[in-house]
């Protein structure tokens, strides 16, 4: 009578960790530059974003020094012009580049890319060696063209070679290499343009870094074209508008989308006044530039790998509002903290730029800047992969990168436009940071998901450290039902924190209205239910929706006991799941929790709340979950038995 498929638990635990599921035992990002199918892309796609920087940068020194021999332009306009150049590609290539990583195999293109990337840099070497101007901002419109086209295939191909649970740790250190490559790269190219024969130091150097790229290219997996019959439409007006439409047709894609958007214009906006505040607020030269860029970087990339630890493995979207709120809060501070008058002395070394006082606190404040972005923009790429149709993901992530491009650009004439209407660059960042609070505050209101998910996220954070087991038997796609014993309030939040599907939970309607709980159950589409003898109408009135949910595809949840225990034991179940799987017969999925009886939201001597932190913070939880049962097999006793068992002694 115990059920379907019940092996004793040791067992089934000692299965999952020996046989089915070796990836479960990989406890940290860093496992992948291990594995064949990410250490390769990591690889090329880090050498890629090198390169790119390498010449930019050292094109824009060169042109700043020296482009009085080859042209009258002035150099602040060619500077300009040179970015204006690089960015021009993204809005002209992004859907032809969408379309190409759709049809054909991502692999194969990655290694074309780099083959196309070794000609650029020989372009380069033509343009140096024959001083052309024209040639070499020719190179950098096709190096433009070699980023338009990797994009898609970069964000596309993570989830044909990642688990689901390695997303965000793929995407971690795919983001924190990025910033890091950006950085060494500036680094190089500013030390390459200012070497002795400078010009074909950097052109030997970007074809080195080229071929290098295409040789790790060659170590990729393939990675199979999902639309291999599409056909592509070479009008890159009208198939960019398409490409938006398939984004838009996911709301939370879309958002999302807008999120990393936004990111970008902000990101960008502090990177591009990073010379002018060296120079004009804290009195520096070169060095305190690079300084400003390194902290900045270092921060990215300790966030960004911080997500994989702060999400439990899983794509956590609750991480953006904790990342959208540091980005406010510290490029504020960054405005705050700047200097209000510019140091004697200027230009001053990088130890005397340290010597001011207040200085650390700029350059913490920029540290943590730098971590916040990476908790936001992680989740949000991975978020977009993750629910991005197959068929049209590299479509999607095109369309990202045509948004991206058009929210930088405006950014950047936005920020000229305050800064020639008479703002100080710190309070260009002020202005900044609280247009950054608008923005999220918007987006959150469009898409409550991203603020439930940051309440749920929280709790478990700080009131709670929860360890989970089983939680993939609970299906991706489809609907089912699961059970689980009720032994708190917040059972259903520790629940929907460990699930990285939406559940609607079924719920006695005085819990659905407890104060600031109720957002979130609201929010949540819970479904409040009342006993027949109470309000029967509300009773008829949720098993109705119940059918919905699951005609619908959703996951719904139950406390089958029907009330909180009193006493820590399971109460007997109700018969409520045999009328929903009558009318609707899909899979049940048994869950347990453990250690919640006691806490400060269970009934343990006393009403909860009675004693708030009893057990004090981060009490250790669990959430356990065992194999989905048929639903011809479930049976009231059965179901019981089995979530009894799964809770063990551990009430």
């Amino acid at each position: 009578p115990v059920g379907f498929g019940q092996l004793p638990l040791r067992f089934r635990r000692l299965r999952d960790a020996l046989l089915l599921r070796p990836e479960k035992r990989m406890s940290s990002q860093f496992h992948l530059l291990r594995e064949r199918r990410f250490r390769p892309f990591f690889l090329t796609q880090f050498l890629g974003a090198f390169n790119d920087n390498l010449f930019k940068n050292a094109l824009v020194v060169l042109l700043t020094f020296k482009a009085a021999s080859w042209t009258t332009i002035a150099p602040e306009l060619l500077a300009n012009l040179a970015a204006g150049i690089f960015i021009l590609p993204f809005f002209l290539f992004s859907a032809s580049a969408g379309q190409l990583a759709d049809k054909y195999d991502k692999a194969r293109l990655t290694r074309l890319v780099k083959v196309l990337e070794i000609a650029i840099m020989a372009i380069a070497l033509a343009g140096f060696l024959l001083h052309s101007l024209t040639v070499l901002l020719t190179a950098l419109f096709l190096l433009g063209c070699h980023s338009t086209l990797f994009g898609p295939v970069k964000y596309a191909l993570l989830p044909q070679h990642l688990h689901e649970n390695e997303l965000i740790g793929g995407n971690a250190m795919v983001e924190a290499g990025t910033f890091v490559a950006i950085l060494l790269g500036t680094l190089v190219g500013g030390l390459l343009a200012g070497a002795e024969n400078g010009e074909l130091w950097i052109a030997g150097g970007g074809i080195a870094v080229a071929v290098t790229g295409y040789l790790t290219s060659r170590g990729v997996p393939p990675a199979p074209a999902p639309e291999p019959g599409l056909t592509v439409n070479p009008n890159p007006l009208t198939e960019t508008w398409r490409n938006i439409g398939f984004a838009r047709e996911n709301r939370p894609v879309f958002l999302a989308i807008m999120g990393i958007s936004w990111f970008w214009l902000y990101g960008a906006l502090f990177l591009a006044q990073f010379p002018a505040y060296a120079k004009d607020v804290l009195g520096g030269g070169e060095g305190t530039v690079t300084l400003l860029l390194a902290t900045f970087t270092i921060g990215i990339g300790l966030g960004s790998l911080l997500c994989e630890k702060l999400s439990g493995g899983h794509v956590e979207i609750g991480l953006v509002p904790l990342g959208s709120i540091g980005l406010t809060l510290f490029g504020m501070d960054i405005a705050f903290a700047s200097p209000g008058v510019l140091p004697a002395g200027a230009p001053l070394s990088i130890a005397q730029v340290l010597a001011q006082p207040g200085i650390f606190r700029v350059l913490l404040a920029l540290s943590m800047l730098g971590v916040f972005g990476g908790f936001f923009i992680v989740p949000l790429y991975a978020m977009m992969q993750s629910r991005s149709a197959a068929g049209q993901r590299a479509r999607i992530i095109a369309a990202n990168n045509i948004l991206n491009a058009l929210f930088m650009v405006s950014g950047a004439l936005a920020a000229g436009g305050l800064l020639g209407a008479g703002l100080t660059i710190p309070m260009l960042f002020g202005v900044a940071a609280t247009m950054n609070a608008v923005v999220a505050l918007y987006i959150y209101r469009l898409v409550p998901e991203f603020l439930l998910r940051f309440i749920v996220w929280l709790l478990i954070h700080t009131v709670y450290r929860l360890r989970t087991e089983g939680l993939e038997h609970i299906p991706e796609n489809g609907p089912a039902v699961i059970v689980c014993n009720h032994v708190s309030f917040v059972d259903a939040l520790v629940i929907a924190a460990a699930c990285r599907r939406p559940i609607r939970f079924v719920m006695d309607h005085r819990i659905f209205r407890w104060p600031v709980l109720s957002f979130v159950f609201r929010h949540g589409r819970a479904i409040p239910i009342a006993p027949a003898k109470e309000d029967p109408a509300m009773m008829e009135a949720a098993f109705a929706e119940v059918s919905k949910a699951l005609a619908a595809g959703e996951l719904v949840g139950l406390f089958p006991e029907g009330k909180i225990t009193a006493d820590g034991e399971l109460c007997p179940f109700r018969p409520g799941i045999t009328r929903i799987l009558d009318a609707n017969p899909v899979p049940v999925v048994p869950l347990a929790l453990r250690g919640l009886w006691g806490s400060m939201f269970s009934r343990k001597d006393g009403p909860a709340l009675s004693r708030p932190l009893r057990r004090g913070l981060f009490s250790r939880i669990e959430l356990i979950a065992g194999p989905a049962w048929p639903p011809e097999t479930v049976s009231i006793p059965g179901l019981q038995l089995q979530v009894a068992e799964l809770r063990g002694d551990q009430k």
